[in-house]
């Protein structure tokens, strides 16, 4: 009778560490990659989003701008304007935008008629958050204007019916901290001194 040797299978114990130790090697590898990779693509996704807000904003103060019938006051952080806010007004209303507290406000009075008839229903005022990340570092301006020759005007403006264009300077700090800016220049072609 032969007596055959039988030949166990399997891994040893050994080999078994050393496979899971590479195993969780390259799940850790991939782990970290994955992370990292949806952590920026997130940040992209948070900068992204800064500038649409902004483009969206930029162009909705410029519908507006646009609609200006008159200026009641104009400073380098502060305008109060008769304009429409709503396409669907039937009267202008008056706005005052402003910055407070690193965010860039404006304030909607309706009135009860244009004017110089009409009177602000302060009672329906509304203040909306036009950036709520609202950047502005010292040297730039919100508004700065300008005449009809493209001369800029100097600020607080005494003569507001020298204000042939309106520029705002937008600007927003993203998810990264880094700053996005947008600047807007528009040509207040309802005001009565333009007609």
């Amino acid at each position: 009778m032969s007596v055959r040797k039988l030949e166990q299978g399997g891994f040893s114990i050994v080999e078994l560490l050393i496979a899971l130790l590479l195993a969780v090697m390259v799940s850790l590898i991939f782990i970290t990659f994955f992370r990292t990779s949806l952590v920026q693509y997130l940040n992209i996704q948070k900068d992204g989003s800064t500038a649409t807000v902004l483009a969206a904003q930029e162009a909705r103060l410029a519908n507006v701008l646009r609609s200006t019938t008159s200026v009641v006051s104009a400073s380098a952080n502060d305008l109060v304007l008769y304009a429409y806010f709503y396409p669907s007004d039937a009267y202008v209303s008056k706005l005052h935008y402003y910055v407070s507290n690193g965010q860039l406000l404006a304030t909607m009075t309706p009135m009860s008629a244009n004017p110089p008839t009409g009177t602000p229903l302060t009672g329906s005022a509304k203040t909306f958050t036009i950036i709520p990340n609202f950047y502005q570092d010292g040297s730039t301006p919100l508004f700065a204007y300008i005449d009809s020759s493209n001369t800029a005007l100097g600020t607080p403006v005494g003569d507001l019916n020298a204000i042939k264009q309106v520029q705002v300077n937008l600007a927003a700090t993203a998810s990264n901290g880094a700053n996005q800016s947008m600047t807007l220049q528009v040509v207040l072609r309802n005001m009565k001194t333009n007609l």
